[in-house]
């Protein structure tokens, strides 16, 4: 009788233990310490991407442009360089810019080309706005009717970009050149014909 009793208590202490050792295997995964059941999720910041600069364009950066530019019957090569070294066009600095020009007319029956007016506006700028433009600079003939371009007389010129603000990255140069083209070769009457070229020369050291 006594032995029926023990068996049963031995018996019953037993699924107690195993019952034990099943929780403690189970035990709390190391993604439930908050308390969830989820695991951790990293909260580390993502790295975030540096947009570079875009570089000022400058026409003059390899110290000289060429330009074809057309005005009705007159065909125009204008050579534009400058006598100060690009890493000196700061925003102060007093910055000539140099041009030498010569004409053809097509078509060609004797007649002359003269250049009777030729003028330059500086607008300084940056990637964001405009500024005032600069004084106008003019060169009027004179002469008359104005200066003989036909190839093989030529015209050149030196105008001045002045001091521009702080924030500027480059300048714009506005070219406007009249002619007036003879109607015939002995002929005192004259056609008009205006041309127009425009120029971007960035300013160093200008703010970005």
């Amino acid at each position: 009788m006594f032995g029926s009793n023990r068996r049963r208590t031995v018996g019953a202490g037993a699924l107690a233990l195993t019952a034990a050792l099943v929780m403690t295997a189970c035990g709390t995964p190391p993604w439930a310490v908050d308390g969830t059941d989820e695991p951790a999720v990293s909260t580390s910041p993502s790295p975030t991407q540096s947009v570079a600069p875009q570089p000022v364009p400058n026409d003059l950066s390899s110290g000289s442009t060429e330009r074809k530019i057309q005005a009705g019957s007159v065909a125009a090569e204008v050579n534009y360089w400058s006598t100060l070294s690009m890493d000196r066009w700061t925003a102060t600095a007093l910055k000539p810019i140099q041009l030498s020009m010569v004409t053809t007319v097509t078509p060609n029956d004797g007649q002359q080309v003269y250049l009777q007016r030729a003028s330059m506006i500086a607008v300084p700028g940056n990637a964001t706005e405009s500024f005032a433009p600069l004084t106008a600079q003019v060169d009027q003939s004179t002469v008359s009717p104005g200066y003989p371009v036909l190839d093989p007389y030529s015209y050149s010129q030196t105008f001045n970009v002045g001091e521009v603000p702080d924030g500027a990255t480059f300048v714009t140069l506005q070219f406007t050149y009249e002619y007036l083209v003879q109607t015939t070769p002995t002929s005192s009457e004259y056609a008009k014909q205006t041309a127009t070229d425009t120029l971007t020369v960035a300013i160093a050291g200008g703010a970005e």
